[in-house]
């Protein structure tokens, strides 16, 4: 009786200590959110936004209402500086999708081993970044396809690939993949280095990219099909970008795990601003798969 005694009165005074704690997340000011890109033989491209809180109720308004527009962004390839000029798609729902890229009159394209300096005015803001195109070479040597392993799914195959790996560290890629007449969309892992595989010739499987917007169905994931045309597009990316693209698909992976390590995502933005500036020299090799 004396120890239950000791158990009872213990869980009394536990409780009489007990103290409600509520917590008030920080609410931060928005931050500029970049999303520019330049590839071989393509204009460059650029998307701001503001960025949410957190805790903030996201729907096709708000997020409609994120897009930054009036700003004055230039980019200098090393030899001429370009305006970009604002354009407007109008989408379903009275919404509108708004983003930056060359006047026809004042054209540039992306060209390899060129470095590109991008400056975005807004807000009463100076923000700036620099990436690379650099020289493609790093390459797909060529591809196939093979029944999908360990699946009694015989419309379902795998993509295989031989890829040459030029000799010295530091050559960086990322992939995407088109299906048919689908987009192009990147591998949840699309972002690859040599610390490896350095000067060497590699078979390797290539996944299916995904949009990741959308639920991953995993049961399904990399896996082509019978009858389906495949174009590749391998890209060569600077350390920089391959940085930015890393710690992003490991924080997107991490999304609602809580056995996850808590990550930062690297951005090539200065002032503070969020997001990345990004080169690409391009391949593209196809397939098809026959049914």
């Amino acid at each position: 009786m004396k120890k239950w005694g000791f158990l009872v009165s213990a869980l009394l005074l536990l409780l009489a200590c007990e103290k409600t704690v509520q917590l008030q997340p920080d609410v931060q000011a928005p931050k500029l959110v970049v999303e520019a890109q330049i590839e071989t033989g393509q204009a460059p491209y650029v998307v701001l936004s503001n960025s949410l809180n957190y805790f903030s109720t996201i729907d096709a308004a708000t997020l409609n209402n994120t897009y930054v527009t009036g700003a004055r962004i230039t980019v200098n390839d090393g030899n001429r500086t370009v305006l970009l000029k604002e354009y407007t798609v109008p989408l379903t729902g009275g919404y509108t999708f708004y983003y930056y890229s060359i006047d026809p009159a004042n054209a540039m394209f992306g060209e390899q081993g060129k470095t590109y300096r991008l400056t975005i005015e807004t807000g009463g803001q100076v923000y700036q970044s620099q990436t690379q195109i650099p020289v493609l070479a790093k390459k797909i040597d060529s591809l196939w396809w093979k029944k999908a392993p360990f699946n009694t799914d015989t419309n379902k195959v795998v993509l295989m690939s031989r890829v040459t790996d030029p000799p010295g560290y530091g050559n960086y890629i990322r992939y995407f993949t088109k299906t048919n007449r689908g987009e192009f969309y990147p591998g949840i892992n699309s972002v690859f280095d040599d610390q490896i595989i350095d000067g060497k010739t590699y078979d390797i499987q290539i996944d299916q990219g995904v949009t990741k917007n959308e639920k991953v169905k995993f049961e399904d994931y990399g896996y082509f099909k019978r009858g389906d045309t495949v174009i590749v597009k391998m890209c060569n990316i600077d350390k920089a970008s391959f940085d930015f693209w890393k710690t992003w698909e490991f924080a997107w992976q991490s999304v609602g795990n809580p056995f996850s390590t808590p990550g930062k995502v690297t951005g090539n933005i200065d002032n503070q601003a969020l997001g990345s500036f990004c080169g690409y020299a391009v391949q593209y090799k196809s397939l098809i798969i026959p049914k």
